[in-house]
């Protein structure tokens, strides 16, 4: 039922190629979630989902069938930008009689958050749309976080005249516009496993495997174990102040950067 009413079914009940390719991605990308989801609905039963930047939400239709079908609490809230996916989202959840699935048409900057989140996954949420995603996943205290970053621009604009002020041949790596987005969006995600990291969580980064359609499938999970880390937050503020850069990420949290040290 659930995987005819996200048309990875044909009408003869057979999965093509492409659809193949999407279940197997969604599959291992839940497969990484699993044990984030189950800590966390085993220590708050009533436990919020949050999955930011939804696009068509299959991701937590899944989630939903997977892990809240059958419990008697927990909801998931999807939130999207586009009003036209969050209607067809909310018209398959009334099919499906998924009724602790809720929707919201905003972007992420404007979004209104739960109180309290348990659970954030953010999939390609677009340059400082992920920024968004890891603010409201500190700020109101989740327990677990998965972003899939997408494409990162910011970093890579504030790069630009940093070179000759960056020390020693460090400014090398971005001398040229190439490198300077590659290297600019490499560094976006340094900053972002770091500041989860400042703000108190176990950090892990890994590749999604299996998604070839995708050049960004850098995945960052984050799990609270404390409510903050002074070392990783000087190491974020030094790595702020050597190359110059504030994030809207860090910018959101208050992390000021290290001021820089002249040359000799």
């Amino acid at each position: 039922m659930l995987l005819r009413e996200l048309h990875l079914l044909t009408r003869e009940g057979n999965l093509n190629a492409d659809s193949l390719r999407k279940l197997k991605q969604v599959n291992h990308l839940v497969g990484l979630l699993r044990p984030a989801v189950e800590d966390v609905l085993a220590r708050h039963p009533a436990a919020t989902l949050v999955d930011a930047g939804s696009g068509n939400a299959y991701l937590g239709f899944i989630l939903y069938e997977l892990f809240l079908k059958e419990a008697s609490e927990g909801t998931l809230l999807s939130i999207e930008g586009r009003a036209e996916l969050t209607e067809r989202a909310k018209e398959r959840a009334q099919r499906l009689g998924f009724t602790r699935m809720a929707f919201q048409t905003a972007h992420l900057e404007g979004a209104t958050w739960p109180e309290r989140i348990h659970l954030l996954t953010a999939l390609h949420a677009c340059d400082t749309a992920t920024d968004d995603a890891l603010v409201a996943a500190i700020q109101h205290n989740a327990d677990h976080v998965a972003v899939v970053p997408c494409c990162q621009a910011q970093v890579a604009a504030q790069l630009k005249g940093q070179r000759q002020e960056v020390e020693g041949p460090l400014g090398m790596l971005f001398q040229h516009p190439w490198h300077r987005r590659e290297f600019g969006s490499h560094l976006t995600n340094v900053i972002r496993a770091l500041t989860l990291e400042a703000f108190g969580y176990q950090v892990t980064v890994t590749e999604l495997t299996g998604w070839e359609h995708s050049l960004k499938n850098e995945l960052i999970l984050g799990r609270r174990v404390h409510r903050e880390n002074r070392a990783a937050r000087g190491k974020l503020e030094a790595l702020l102040g050597s190359f110059g850069v504030q994030p809207k990420l860090t910018q959101a949290l208050g992390v000021a950067p290290a001021t820089r040290t002249p040359p000799a």
